[in-house]
């Protein structure tokens, strides 16, 4: 069975982080970090009393909170979720995303909004402006189609070694919101494809992310 990692990037999550640790499947993941980005409340302390491990990254960027996330993984770990610490995502969607990946059918697995369910107020219309910015761009820059570029994705960790993506900000290891990430994954021949995803609707607002909800490398 592939042992699997699940990192969860938080900034000031004090009210939710217990809730999104609560609604993680049991038994999926053999370590769930919280990487706290320099919070300035309790969203550390509440995530340790959850039994998730905490590690801080003082240096401002969802990039930077990731990689040092990564930095922590023990070397048993096959393969990382990435997750919004807000319940924007849904945790119990996580084993939909790791099938493909323990099947051998995919290295890179992206949650999609648009071929999965959203709730109402879900997706803000600037948000879907990014969404469809970005994909635009990425279609006209490399000449390659995605439906989505949500944060929520699972990858073999063989695969993001072999990416080598260090970008430390809004634009990191989960790659949503660079428009590098999924290029280079072509360029690397990982293969990967997209599961529907459910959208709940944000339970808190004051996420870090700007235009999309984007995870970094």
């Amino acid at each position: 069975m592939l042992s699997a990692a699940l990192i969860i990037p938080a900034l000031n999550e004090e009210p939710v982080i217990a809730a999104t640790l609560r609604a993680i499947p049991p038994g999926v993941f053999r370590l769930v970090i919280v990487a706290d980005n320099g919070s300035t409340d309790r969203t550390a302390e509440v995530a340790r009393a959850c039994d998730a491990t905490v590690v801080i990254e003082p240096e401002r960027g969802y990039g930077a909170a990731c990689l040092r996330a990564l930095a922590a993984l023990p070397p048993d770990i096959g393969a990382v979720v990435f997750l919004q610490a807000d319940l924007s995502e849904d945790p119990s969607e996580a084993t939909a995303l790791l099938g493909p990946i323990e099947r051998d059918e995919a290295d890179l697995v992206l949650g999609s909004r648009l071929l999965g369910r959203a709730e109402k107020g879900a997706l803000l219309p600037h948000q879907a402006f990014g969404n469809w910015l970005a994909t635009t761009l990425i279609r006209l820059l490399y000449g390659h189609r995605y439906t989505d570029l949500c944060g929520f994705r699972a990858i073999r960790r063989d695969a993001l070694e072999r990416l080598r993506m260090q970008d430390r900000t809004r634009a990191g290891p989960s790659g949503s919101g660079s428009p590098r990430l999924l290029p280079e994954a072509r360029r690397g021949r990982q293969q990967g494809l997209w599961q529907p995803e459910s959208q709940p609707a944000r339970r808190m607002d004051h996420s870090e992310n700007g235009l999309l909800p984007v995870v970094a490398f």
